[in-house]
């Protein structure tokens, strides 16, 4: 291998560019060009496409985002933008291609493989639901950041007797609600993979109030409910001032934590290690602390599940209730 492109794709996520660093300096460790492409598979059907070396990869590792750019592309779904992204790198005389990003990035960069593309891809989302790797790059910094802004809302809805509805992204997966709820205390967490009752909540706030408990804080998966429109259910319900914060993007950005840095770097090393080796059309993902190669069909077919211990544990607990209906 002489020559080896990369890209980020979909959702930026905190610890792309320690992926980015790695990638660039392994491939430079062996002997390989690393090229970097800018804004994903848009960028790659542009020919946007620079040489890079290893001064480049300094002093990027502690920022959020990604430094290649980032963009979704509707259009690569179209099978002739794919052949066409296909004949550009080999016309550039690129090797391999290794994709950051989540489940649609795979699916691009699979694609490109069925057409004599050599492929990998490093698990980036922070919504934690690609199947292989106990942790994709992005989902410890998300869970980090929502913990900071739950303990901020919980200061403030104390001083007025409020409940706090917060809800945080994952419109089909609610890992980052699960263990936000789990670490933060949460009297109830609300995930797309199992129904609840709003009856049930509204009634545990009263009781809470009869009680003497005057706040608390509900986390909404974006998959769950509308954290607004709930919120005014439950003020209409049961008269208790409940409000609601709608994090958003805020959970996307800042500096990597140190595990999702660590993991982009492993994970970064690893693509570059399988595709150099003589492997392709593969997830590198970690399990137990090791490096796992698997196989997009693999990666495709199995479903990343909710963590059931965890949600058990909640339940157990009460620090993350869900409520089944």
């Amino acid at each position: 291998m002489k020559r080896l492109a990369f890209l980020t794709s979909g959702g930026d996520a905190p610890g792309m560019n320690a992926a980015i660093r790695s990638i660039i300096r392994s491939a430079c460790s062996r002997g390989i060009e690393p090229w970097g492409v800018f804004r994903g598979y848009e960028g790659l059907l542009a020919g946007d496409l620079i040489r890079l070396g290893w001064r480049n990869a300094g002093g990027i590792v502690h920022h959020g985002g990604t430094v290649l750019k980032t963009a979704r592309c509707p259009a690569f779904r179209e099978k002739e933008a794919q052949a066409r992204a296909a004949d550009l790198l080999r016309s550039r005389g690129m090797d391999g291609l290794i994709v950051i990003g989540g489940d649609g990035s795979m699916a691009g960069a699979a694609a490109l493989q069925e057409l004599g593309i050599a492929t990998a891809v490093v698990p980036a989302t922070i919504d934690n639901d690609m199947y292989g790797t106990e942790e994709t790059i992005g989902y410890d910094t998300a869970v980090n950041t929502v913990l900071e802004s739950v303990s901020r809302i919980r200061d403030t809805a104390a001083s007025h007797d409020r409940a706090a509805v917060v809800e945080v992204m994952g419109r089909h997966a609610g890992h980052i609600a699960l263990a936000a709820g789990l670490a933060g205390g949460a009297e109830f967490t609300l995930v797309p993979e199992v129904p609840f009752s709003r009856e049930a909540i509204a009634d545990s706030l009263m009781a809470m109030q009869k009680e003497g408990r005057t706040n608390s804080i509900i986390i909404c998966a974006e998959g769950a409910a509308d954290g607004q429109e709930l919120a005014a259910w439950l003020r209409e319900k049961t008269g208790i001032d409940v409000c609601a914060t709608i994090l958003g993007y805020i959970q996307r950005g800042g500096p990597p934590t140190a595990r999702d840095a660590l993991l982009g770097a492993i994970l970064g090393a690893a693509a570059v290690d399988g595709l150099a080796e003589g492997r392709s059309g593969f997830l590198a993902g970690c399990v137990n602390s090791r490096t796992r190669l698997i196989s997009y069909e693999e990666a495709f077919r199995e479903t990343r599940t909710l963590y059931t211990a965890g949600y058990d544990l909640a339940l157990r607990i009460g620090a993350g209730c869900c409520i089944r209906p």
